[in-house]
Parts: C-alpha cells; structure tokens; sequence
C-alpha cells in the first residue's frame, strides 16, 4: 500500500508540474501590451459609438476608473459627449469628480490641465464643474461645539 500510494502522489505531483509549465508558458501570451494611443483610442470609439446606452457609458466608466491611469482629455470629452447623447447630466458631473479624484497627489498640475483641456466641450455641452456647482465643499458643514 505504501508503494502504491508514493507513486501515486507521484503521479499527482507530476501532473501539476506539467500543469504549471504549461501554464506559465502561456500566460505572457496572455497580457496584451498596447500603447497609450491605442489605449486612447479604444476608449474613444467606445464613447462615441451613436447606440451606445446608459448600461455601456457606466461600464467605460467603471472601466477607465478601475485602472491605475487618469483618462487622457480626449477620452473625457467622447465620455462626457455620450452621457449629453444619453441626457444623463448627473453622470456626466459625477464623472468629473471621479478624474478629479484620480489625479491623486498632482491634483494642483493635472486637474487644472484637465479642466483647461475639456473647458470648450463643457460650455458647448452647458455641463459645469463640480467646483462651480459647489460639491468640492460639504453643503451643511456646522462647525463643531466640541
């Protein structure tokens, strides 16, 4: 019994060995490496598509916010164009916050640079900032009595 359970566990152990190797062979087939302009690109024609619906715009957006990147101005103008093709004009203000979020520690470079870049889509769409519309403060900030 013994020898029959070490080969087995040899047999066991082999096949995922085999397994292993044959997986790590594949996997940097896996990862597709594309540039920035690629990248851009994408996300572009993804926005500007004529048919695309609300469901589509939040999954870009949910997309674009899941990665370690701030959207390229261009990529905001195609998503801020398709929430106005979609008249939600809530996502498109929600939406700003978020790259304003995702600026992170540069906020003071990149977010101004942003807001300079898409200012003529925004006034030709009629959206405004969120910091024109007064959500970069707390609306009923008491002070506190402590």
């Amino acid at each position: 019994m013994f020898v029959i359970g070490k080969s087995l566990r040899a047999f066991y152990l082999g096949g995922i060995m085999q397994k292993q190797q044959r997986l790590a062979h594949y996997l940097p087939g896996l990862v597709a490496q594309e540039d920035d302009e690629e990248f851009d690109c994408k996300f572009e024609s993804y926005f500007n598509r004529a048919d695309i619906d609300g469901w589509e715009v939040r999954k870009g957006m949910n997309d674009l916010h899941g990665m370690d990147l701030v959207p390229d101005p261009k990529v905001i103008i195609a998503a801020l164009r398709a929430c106005r093709r979609i008249n939600d004009y809530a996502l498109a203000v929600r939406f700003l916050e978020a790259v304003k979020f995702k600026c992170g520690p540069h906020l003071d470079k990149i977010y101004p640079w942003i807001l300079e870049e898409i200012n003529p889509t925004l006034e030709e769409l009629g959206i405004e900032t969120p910091e024109k519309l007064g959500y970069d403060k707390p609306e009923l900030h008491l002070p506190s009595i402590y």
